[in-house]
């Protein structure tokens, strides 16, 4: 398993994951294809949705809550199986039981892309001090 602080965060929190390889892209496809299939083309290639997926986000493409409305509504959200996957890494997890996951598991990863595994919602905690985190959820 490759040691990262997010796993070393959540083997102290005795959170128990399961790396799952090189699932990062597929799980990058997925969450495009649940999250931005009202985007056309042409509108993800103008907000940059390729570079970072949270895009979406940040150029108001869709309503997330956003800062601390996000970390609260993760934080409140019932978790059970989730996915964690990366912008810009192959790297991906899997915690079969997340409920105890919170937001301040995340705050020192860049581009990180939690959701669960039906991708009914997501928490995202990007690079930048000026947006995010965000937290979607369909309805």
């Amino acid at each position: 398993m490759t040691k990262t602080k997010l796993t070393e965060i959540l083997h102290k929190r005795n959170i128990k994951y399961t790396e799952i390889g090189k699932w990062g892209k597929y799980l990058r496809g997925i969450w495009e294809k649940e999250f931005a299939e009202a985007i056309s083309s042409d509108e993800k290639r103008k907000i940059y949705l390729h570079d970072f997926l949270w895009n979406l986000f940040s150029y108001s493409k869709v309503n997330a809550y956003e800062k601390d409305h996000a970390k609260l509504a993760f934080n409140n959200e019932i978790k059970n199986r989730v996915y964690v996957f990366y912008q810009h890494s192959d790297l991906a997890l899997t915690i079969e039981n997340a409920k105890n996951i919170v937001a301040d598991d995340f705050k020192n990863e860049d581009d990180i892309y939690i959701v669960d595994t039906e991708f009914q919602w997501t928490y995202v905690n990007t690079h930048e001090s000026f947006s995010g985190p965000y937290f979607y959820k369909k309805y």
